[in-house]
């Protein structure tokens, strides 16, 4: 694909198997076991991922939809040591201004039950950083500039690809926003069209790794779901 590709050609879709209602439906309930064993964790063992791994968890969020097609996101993928610790060190320092008077008490006190703070070893211990960029505009072969649609939008549904892929993979992750994260376009040598927009650390659970309870609380389905349909019944 080109960005400068003009005019619209269909291709057929990619063969799919056909399923029955039954195979769907249990395809549906057994993925939703399998996320539902997802968790956020920040006690990570420093045992090794592959590089494979992460390429083709990246690989699978490259296939999220995005706006016009235009794709506006970038991995950094980071197992350096010394580069680790320079992200841990800027993260830590823009955490002490947030926890130390730089955001509201509403803030502060929601994240409470969450059991953050300041310190954030993970960054270290985590064999892997993954750095989501958000590409605000692209450069066209001759060096011009074009806008970017629905950035945010396509960046978080690649992000939520990744996270996913990661999952099935047997890997934990864990999503920071350090703010401001203007030291990541620096750290990681990114042009200006870009934004950091999250770190993910990845690998493996520590022995004895936990979760805060209150993660453990989902909203039921009813919560985050209304139907309208032809058949949906009225009383």
């Amino acid at each position: 694909m080109s960005i400068e590709t003009t005019g619209y050609r269909a291709t057929p879709l990619p063969q799919r198997p056909e399923m029955t209602d039954e195979a769907i439906l249990a395809a549906a309930r057994a993925h939703f076991d399998a996320m539902a064993t997802r968790h956020t964790i920040r006690e990570f063992s420093d045992r090794p991922v592959p590089r494979a791994v992460i390429e083709a968890a990246i690989a699978t969020a490259g296939r999220a939809p995005s706006g016009a097609n235009q794709q506006p996101w970038h991995f950094v993928a980071i197992s350096d040591p010394g580069l680790k610790a320079q992200i841990r060190a800027a993260a830590e320092e823009e955490e002490r201004v947030f926890y130390e008077g730089g955001a509201p008490d509403e803030w502060i006190a929601a994240l409470e039950p969450i059991g953050t703070g300041a310190s954030k070893p993970h960054l270290d211990v985590a064999p892997w950083l993954i750095v989501v960029f958000a590409q605000r505009w692209g450069t066209k072969a001759d060096g011009t500039r074009y806008k970017h649609y629905y950035v945010p939008e396509s960046v978080g549904l690649a992000t939520g690809f990744l996270i996913g892929a990661l999952h099935l993979s047997g890997l934990s992750a864990l999503t920071h926003t350090p703010s401001p994260m203007k030291f990541l376009t620096d750290l990681c040598d990114r042009p200006a069209s870009e934004k950091p927009v999250m770190i993910l650390a990845v690998g493996h659970p520590a022995e004895g790794a936990t979760v805060p309870a209150a993660a453990m609380i989902k909203k039921p389905l009813e919560e985050i779901l209304t139907v309208i349909s032809a058949d949906t019944e009225t009383t």
